[in-house]
C-alpha cells in the first residue's frame, strides 16, 4: 500500500485509555509518512489537552461535556447545559474541519469525538472509530451508522455495530509491550531493585491509582503479610492515594514491598512480574495480553456500562485471565494473587492462553484501514 501524506483529525478522551490509543494512531500515521498532518480534538479541562501536546501533538478543545448520569442537584444544573454545549461544540468543529480541511476524521470514543464526528461526516469526510472495550460507549454506538470503518478490540460487536463496518483490530499500544524475553526479566529485576528467584507480584492501579487495590494492599499488610515469604511486590498506588499510602508506610520495615505513585518503565514491571493485579480498562487488558502475563482483574465498577467488566470476562471466559469483584478485593484479592504466585502451572496455563488474544499489530491494522477509506 502507498501511504502518501494525508490530513487527519484525532477526536476523542477522556481518559487514559482513550488518549493513549489516540496518540498510537497517531504515531503510526507519522511512521508509515512522516509529512502527514495531524490535529486533536479533545474536550476543554480533560486530560487530552495535557496529554496530547506532551506527546508532541496540537489539540484544540471543545466546550464539550457529558451527561452526569448519578441524581444529584448539582449534576441536574450541569445536564441541563449539555444541550447547549452540543451545539456550540458542533458549530466550533464545522469550522475547525473547514480551517483544517481534513482527508479523514478518527474517533477514539468518550463524549469529545461526538460533536467532531458528527460534524465531519455532516460534511462528507471520510470517518472511522475505534471502540476500545467489549462494551461499546455511547459515542461510538451512535456514530456507527454515519462512518465508514468500526476498529474493535474484541470478538462479537456485531450486538452493537453493523457487522459490515467492524475490523477487528485490536487496540493500540506502546510499542515497548512485547512478549518478554529472560534478558528482559533480569533488566527488570535489576531496575526494581528484586531479587531473582523469589515471586514477584506486580499491582498497578493506573496514573491516579485505585483505591480498592490499595485498600487490599493496606489490609494484607495489616495482617502480616500472610503467605508473603518469598514473594516481592510492586505497588504503585497512584499520585492521588501517595500520600497516604506514605503515612500508612511511615515505621514498617517492608524491604520486599516496592511502592511508588508512579511507574516510568511498564515494560520492565510486566517483565519480572510473575502475577499481575490491575483494573480491566481497554489498554490495561491489551497490553497484559501483549505481554502474554498472568493477571488477576479487579474491574472497577465506576465505569459506564459495566465495560471493565466484559473487558475481563472477555478474557476469564477463555481462560486467559482470573477476577475478583471489587466488592470482594479488599478481603480476597491478595489471598487469590499470592496461590496463584505458588502455582506455576497455573500461570504457565494462563500465560499460553492469553498470549493468543493479543493483537500487536492493532495500530498499522488501523492506519491501513484509513488508507483504505480515504
Amino acid at each position: 500500500m502507498t501511504y502518501k501524506k494525508l490530513r487527519v483529525i484525532i477526536s476523542g478522551g477522556g481518559t487514559g485509555g482513550h488518549i493513549f490509543p489516540a496518540v498510537s494512531i497517531a504515531n503510526k500515521l507519522k511512521e508509515v509518512n512522516p509529512d502527514t498532518e495531524i490535529l486533536f480534538v479533545g474536550a476543554e479541562g480533560k486530560m487530552e489537552m495535557e496529554k496530547v501536546p506532551a506527546a508532541g501533538y496540537k489539540i484544540v478543545g471543545l466546550p464539550m461535556v457529558g451527561l452526569q448520569r448519578q441524581i444529584s442537584a448539582k449534576n441536574i444544573h450541569n445536564n441541563l447545559k449539555v444541550p447547549f454545549k452540543v451545539g456550540e461544540s458542533i458549530r466550533r468543529a464545522r469550522r475547525i474541519i473547514r480551517e483544517f480541511k481534513p482527508d479523514i476524521a478518527i474517533g477514539v470514543g468518550g463524549f469529545a469525538s461526538a460533536p467532531l464526528l458528527y460534524a465531519a461526516t455532516r460534511m462528507k469526510i471520510p470517518a472511522l472509530i475505534q471502540e476500545q472495550n467489549g462494551f461499546a460507549g455511547l459515542t461510538n454506538k451512535l456514530l456507527a451508522k454515519r462512518v465508514g470503518s468500526i476498529c474493535v478490540a474484541y470478538e462479537g460487536m456485531e450486538r452493537f455495530f453493523p457487522a459490515d463496518k467492524i475490523v477487528l483490530s485490536g487496540n493500540p499500544i506502546r510499542a515497548e509491550i512485547h512478549p518478554y524475553t529472560a534478558e528482559d526479566r533480569a533488566e527488570g529485576l535489576r531496575c526494581y531493585g528484586l531479587t531473582e528467584g523469589k515471586r514477584h507480584l506486580f499491582v498497578v492501579g493506573g496514573s491516579l491509582g485505585a483505591g480498592t487495590l490499595n485498600k487490599a494492599m493496606r489490609a494484607w499488610i495489616e495482617a502480616g503479610c500472610p503467605g508473603g515469604e518469598n514473594v516481592e511486590v510492586i505497588w504503585q498506588c497512584g499520585r492521588y492515594y501517595k500520600a497516604g499510602v506514605d503515612e500508612f508506610m511511615a515505621g514498617r520495615d517492608l524491604p520486599a514491598i516496592h511502592y511508588s505513585d508512579f511507574i516510568s518503565r511498564m515494560d520492565l514491571a510486566y517483565a519480572c512480574a510473575d502475577v499481575i493485579v490491575s483494573r480491566a480498562g481497554a489498554s490495561s487488558v491489551s497490553e497484559i495480553c501483549a505481554a502474554g502475563k498472568a493477571a488477576i482483574f479487579v474491574p472497577s465498577p465506576n465505569v459506564a456500562e459495566d465495560h471493565q467488566t466484559h473487558n475481563a470476562m472477555a478474557l476469564v471466559n477463555k481462560g486467559a485471565g482470573m477476577i475478583v469483584r471489587d466488592a470482594d478485593a479488599e478481603r480476597d484479592l491478595l489471598p487469590t494473587a499470592l496461590a496463584l504466585l505458588q502455582d506455576p502451572d497455573k500461570i504457565r496455563q494462563i500465560e499460553t492462553e492469553v498470549i493468543k488474544l493479543a493483537l500487536p499489530d492493532a495500530a498499522q491494522t488501523i492506519v491501513d484501514e484509513v488508507y483504505k477509506l480515504v
